[in-house]
């Protein structure tokens, strides 16, 4: 088995909303996502030749992932009241809404189906709060 791995960062903001502890308030982190691609065999013939894929692409692919992430404050759909949402809206703050409670474990869960459904076969995908605290998310099946 063949593995590609690179990685990206991005600073934001987020709360866990429903949380007892000093992650319900406000923070930021520097995210960094750590990206895992595989393959069985490398590319026989053109320009990939003797590649799983091309590095500048995957780093590329996964930078327009992270970035859009970047420098917002991401926030899970429904946890802020509506008044506070257009609050932050009408100071032009980038707020970013997610389907999911703003976790390292589900972030790296949506940069995996992020970077799939860019057409890589992820092998894993990790995604660091701090320096030392990670989540990854991987492909299990045989």
């Amino acid at each position: 088995m063949y593995i590609l791995k690179t990685e990206h960062s991005f600073d934001a903001a987020h709360f866990l909303a429903g949380y007892s502890g000093k992650c319900s308030n406000i923070h930021g982190h520097r995210w960094r996502v750590v990206a895992e691609v595989k393959s069985e065999e490398l590319h026989s013939n053109g320009q990939l030749r003797g590649m799983v894929a091309d590095f500048g692409d995957l780093k590329a692919d996964l930078r327009a992932e992270a970035d859009y992430f970047d420098h917002a404050l991401i926030v899970e759909k429904s946890s802020l009241r509506a008044e506070t949402m257009k609050a932050l809206l009408s100071e032009n703050f980038k707020v970013i809404e997610t389907d999911f409670r703003t976790t390292a474990e589900n972030f790296a869960k949506y940069f995996y189906d992020r970077m799939s459904a860019r057409g890589y076969a992820v092998n894993r995908i990790e995604v660091y709060e701090t320096p030392n605290n990670c989540a990854s998310y991987a492909d299990t099946e045989v």
